[in-house]
């Protein structure tokens, strides 16, 4: 049976949680692969708001497992708080819900080293992280010594390599920052243990070696749908280094971080804004620090999820979001908060740089090269009306319509599913041939018990 994964083709908050809210019924298990609590996803519906940040946004749908993998880090703390969340407004969590024994998990003193070393990096500019300590988890992860994953809580010698870790931390973090008291965290090895222990009975339920549930899964032929945080230019390994995230939030990391291989995914769905943002640190080719960027803000309420950060705001830039179609294979695409630009009176798409005197289509892979360039922008039509309660393409003023083709053109991939806002009843789907873009494919619902 086929899989589907949405992948964000920009730097992250492309409204990736609506879609993943409205395919969830089309399958029968959602899979979150990589990221942590620096995350967020923000589902609308009925006039409710949802906001998550590690479990899918498919637990609001009955019937339906959602598995967050060893790829993801856990912050225990914040698992609790949305499985509370969601239980108080009534979504029974219960069986719905499994996290993988391999997942590492975030520590007070991952928190204090993400914010005494965020502004270390290129010369003091800080790369923007949400101080939630998921790069130094990360980073404990690949060096081995000091990692702690989930399934350690509930071995014998947890305590001991607890404390074991706390000591060489404390003397590790000594060494950083300006020496005063207030950059010198103290950590508590009793205390963080008992804490711990009353978070791993809590979560016990939950834990499950996910990997092998994913692969009875697939070989039985359930419908997995694969949920990734943050977007593709923020990969570890193909972003805008160093300014990304710290796992592989391309497509290419749907594989390692979910431990299901590629070849049960045959729908790869690229999900990106009408316009660009970015939050933190490293460069926006098309960010727009004027009235333009204010409207965007202000219409698209462009503020993060997790932090309410402002968020910069610009023209749709075509070579990057091209570059990461590419990259992370998708075979469609779906456009998010189109009704955004309304009232603009004309709309700008980047489809080039221009870097030192030469025009270049393809993504520069050093930021130094990014920050020089400037984009060379094609020009087309705005249009005034409010697409808010619009359901179809035909539905959708002319100069939308072509917006849209153009954006598919330029990115060489089809247009599936158009967003008008926030709520699950203001998506159109693409299912007739307009603009030469090929149906959406949609798999029946599955049998409910």
């Amino acid at each position: 049976m086929p899989g589907t994964c949405v992948i964000g083709l920009q730097w992250g908050d492309e409204a990736k949680g609506k879609l993943v809210d409205i395919l969830t019924e089309q399958h029968d298990i959602v899979v979150r692969y990589q990221g942590g609590a620096n995350a967020g996803h923000t589902v609308v519906s009925g006039g409710e708001t949802w906001k998550l940040s590690l479990i899918p946004s498919g637990i609001l749908r009955d019937g339906v497992t959602c598995v967050v993998t060893g790829g993801v880090v856990l912050d225990p703390t914040a698992a609790l708080r949305e499985i509370d969340m969601l239980e108080g407004r009534g979504v029974r969590v219960g069986s719905k819900l499994l996290l993988s024994d391999r997942t590492h998990l975030v520590f007070p003193w991952h928190v204090a080293e993400d914010r005494l070393l965020d502004g270390s990096v290129s010369g003091g500019e800080a790369i923007g992280t949400t101080g939630r300590g998921i790069g130094p988890c990360y980073r404990d992860k690949v060096g081995r010594a000091l990692a702690i994953r989930l399934g350690d809580l509930y071995r014998p010698d947890f305590p001991d390599r607890l404390r074991h870790v706390v000591a060489l931390k404390q003397r590790l973090l000594g060494g950083v920052g300006d020496g005063s008291a207030a950059t010198l965290p103290e950590f508590d090895a009793d205390s963080i243990l008992a804490d711990t222990r009353r978070m791993a009975a809590r979560l016990e339920p939950y834990v499950a070696d996910t990997t092998a549930f994913l692969l009875d899964a697939v070989e039985a032929g359930r419908r997995l749908l694969f949920e990734g945080a943050q977007g593709t230019l923020l990969d570890v390994d193909h972003g805008t280094y160093p300014y990304v995230t710290s796992s592989n939030s391309s497509g290419l990391g749907v594989g390692t971080g979910s431990g299901v291989p590629g070849r049960w995914i045959d729908r790869s769905i690229g999900v990106v804004k009408a316009y660009s943002t970015r939050v933190g640190g490293g460069p926006l080719p098309t960010e727009q620090d004027n009235a333009v960027g204010i409207h965007l803000r202000e219409r698209g309420n462009e503020y993060g999820t997790v932090t309410q950060r402002p968020r910069r705001c610009g023209w749709f830039d075509a070579v990057a979001a091209r570059y990461a179609a590419r990259l992370s294979g998708v075979d469609q695409l779906a456009v998010m908060l189109l009704d955004v630009l309304g009232g603009l009176d004309e709309l700008r798409i980047c489809i080039a740089y221009e870097i030192d005197g030469r025009t270049v289509t393809n993504f520069p892979s050093h930021v130094d090269d990014l920050r020089r360039a400037q984009p060379v922008y094609e020009t087309l039509p705005g249009w005034p009306e409010d697409l808010a309660g619009v359901r179809t393409m035909a539905g959708l003023p002319a100069a939308a319509r072509r917006y849209i083709e153009r954006i598919g053109g330029l990115l060489g991939r089809p247009v599936s599913i158009v967003s008008v806002g926030p709520d699950r009843a203001q998506t159109i789907p693409c299912d007739h041939h307009e603009g030469g873009q090929r149906p959406w494919p949609r798999h029946p619902a599955p049998a409910r018990a």
